[in-house]
């Protein structure tokens, strides 16, 4: 991968030591970027720095954006919970978490930087919602993101997918004003990805609850493959792709909208 631009680059990556978050941090590591972890564990290649983060803790996280500190070039979010987790902390982890360590580190991210987001095609159907997910997005805290959340839960739906739902949205929204100094927000929505996080899902479900999102290129993605689209945009040969979201689900998505089902 020759994303050679990233060479002494100061980057942070959540969900750094499992998944998505691990080989988008090798591939870093790799290319000669300075790359700062953040996860629960350490990664197992070495970092230039590792930052504990506990996405469902705003001490956690506010300790962590400090440790960090700046600047920061490219924001890789790539960290979430497992669907089956409690709902609240599933909900914290994929969305009010990661908002707020966006919103701290945002200021150390200067002009011609970004921040790449990491969804699901388990946030599709955010069109569907845009009014609540609206509201929701109104909320300007961690606590009244989850105050918020358990007086509107069985609105929101499954906390996994609602979770990615909002990822999308906020992305969207948030990239109308982070351009305007120059910092791009853009999100990929992986699909069915050979990860420890679909392992533990298949494990709590079958193999036949996931089989569906391979259709129809008829396997699942490693997670080397999401690595591509991710660096891509977070690098200046997307300079002028802000507020969009990269489908890196081998078509599944596009199979739904052909059908005419992907909104329900």
């Amino acid at each position: 991968m020759s994303f050679t631009e990233y060479e002494n680059k100061r980057v942070v990556v959540t969900g750094a030591s499992s998944g998505i978050g691990a080989a988008v941090t090798e591939t870093l590591v790799g290319l000669g970027a300075e790359v700062h972890a953040a996860s629960r564990r350490k990664p197992t290649v070495q970092t230039a720095g590792f930052h504990a983060l506990d996405l469902s803790d705003p001490a956690s996280i506010e300790a962590a954006a400090a440790s960090i500190g700046g600047p920061v070039d490219v924001l890789f979010n790539c960290a979430g919970a497992v669907p089956m987790m409690p709902a609240i902390e599933i909900f914290k982890v994929n969305f009010l978490g990661t908002r707020y360590l966006t919103e701290l580190l945002l200021p150390q991210i200067p002009s011609g930087g970004s921040v790449v987001n990491t969804s699901s095609d388990g946030g599709y159907a955010w069109r569907t919602k845009h009014a609540l997910i609206l509201d929701l997005l109104a909320t300007t805290t961690f606590r009244a993101g989850v105050e918020w959340y358990e007086q509107n839960e069985q609105a929101a739906g499954h906390a996994y997918s609602f979770g990615k739902e909002a990822l999308d949205l906020w992305t969207m929204q948030l990239s109308a004003t982070t351009i305007q100094r120059g910092v791009r927000v853009n999100s990929t929505s992986p699909g069915a990805v050979q990860t420890p996080m679909l392992e533990a899902i298949e494990g709590a479900y079958t193999a036949a609850a996931i089989d569906p999102v391979t259709v129809p290129s008829g396997r699942r993605s490693s997670a080397e493959e999401q690595v591509g689209p991710l660096l891509f945009l977070g690098s200046d040969g997307a300079s002028y792709v802000n507020g969009a979201d990269i489908q890196v689900d081998g078509g599944f998505g596009a199979t739904l909208n052909v059908a005419g089902t992907l909104w329900g």
